[in-house]
């Protein structure tokens, strides 16, 4: 899905904009914002009509280019509790997903007031919903991270040797899916073992590579460089293209399935946690080391990360479990 800017009225486009250039935000995260926002117009535009009754498939029908800062002026606190109300109601949406469409919306008032003062009034400023019940991360454990890796190994699908080395990045270096995709051939530095990735925020790291991502990567990649094209990206698909996020949530998803882990609502993120827990757990990496080597920042714990040495991050990478998995020894 894409944005066309003629569907929206100039200060969206401009908030879009500002998500983007300005924030930094992933083209994920912009789309997510658009979207909630769009959503928040459509129902605002109906409700003030006094519409007598307002549907998720009418709130799809409704144009938004025309509508005005004047109109934003008129919303109040109380629309904005009808629109949680409508969305928990009629669109079924978890507390999880109002709670992410109220940051939306506290962002979008936010830049509308104090970064172009287009209004003088924020009408989330008193907006409280309830916080959503964390949910304990799905993950697996050490044996069962070794069996999906070993049903891999001795998969007989043709792409075996990138797929397995799609697994024990996700396994070992915690990435990201869009991370993943987005790693192209000159992301690898193999004498130094080590790749940069790009992270949210268009925000570069160095990841560095233990002995089994080596060892898949050394197996892989004279297959992907006997691939004659002008793709830069490491992981292509049968079409020799950029592999999608969509194919590789669906290796991953066979590779479970294989195993015999499906219907455990794992995923690629999953992935992430697994390799986040069994570092934490197994490898006693300290929680500031791991959140370095997983990307995550903060404004609270910047000045921390920078304290850190590359030695310990490297370090910590060599002592994850899965660090010394090779295909024979499975």
């Amino acid at each position: 899905m894409q944005i066309y800017r003629f569907e929206n009225p100039d200060f969206v486009n401009d908030y879009v904009s500002y998500l983007s250039v300005v924030k930094g935000l992933s083209k994920n995260t912009v789309m997510v914002y658009y979207q909630d926002i769009r959503q928040f117009l459509r129902f605002i535009t109906l409700w003030k009509a006094k519409t007598e009754e307002i549907t998720a498939e009418k709130l799809k029908t409704v144009k938004i280019q025309d509508f005005t800062v004047e109109q934003l002026k008129t919303v109040t606190l109380r629309d904005i509790h009808n629109y949680y109300s409508f969305i928990a109601n009629e669109c079924h949406n978890q507390d999880k997903i109002r709670t992410r469409k109220a940051s939306s919306l506290r962002s979008f008032f936010g830049y509308l007031t104090k970064q172009v003062g287009v209004l003088d009034y924020d009408p989330t400023t008193n907006l409280e919903l309830s916080s959503p019940k964390r949910a304990l991360p799905k993950y697996l454990n050490l044996s069962e991270s070794k069996e999906l890796l070993k049903t891999s190994a001795n998969s007989a699908h043709k792409a075996n040797l990138r797929d397995y080395c799609i697994l024990i990045l996700f396994l070992n270096c915690g990435l990201r899916l869009g991370e993943l995709i987005g790693l192209n051939l000159s992301s690898l530095d193999m004498e130094e073992m080590q790749m940069r990735v790009l992270g949210k925020g268009s925000k570069e790291r160095i990841v560095y590579l233990n002995s089994a991502c080596m060892s898949a990567l050394e197996e892989y990649l004279p297959e992907r460089e006997a691939i004659d094209t002008k793709e830069t990206a490491l992981f292509l698909s049968n079409q020799e293209k950029r592999i999608s996020r969509r194919r590789v949530q669906q290796i991953v998803e066979e590779s479970l399935r294989e195993a015999g882990f499906s219907g455990r609502g794992l995923s690629t993120h999953k992935l992430r946690h697994t390799a986040a827990t069994l570092m934490y757990q197994h490898g006693h990496v300290d929680v500031l080391t791991l959140k370095k080597i997983l990307g995550h920042e903060s404004i609270a714990t910047t000045e921390i990360y920078t304290h850190l040495t590359d030695e310990s991050v490297r370090n910590a990478m060599d002592v994850s479990p899965l660090a010394n998995i090779k295909k024979d020894n499975l």
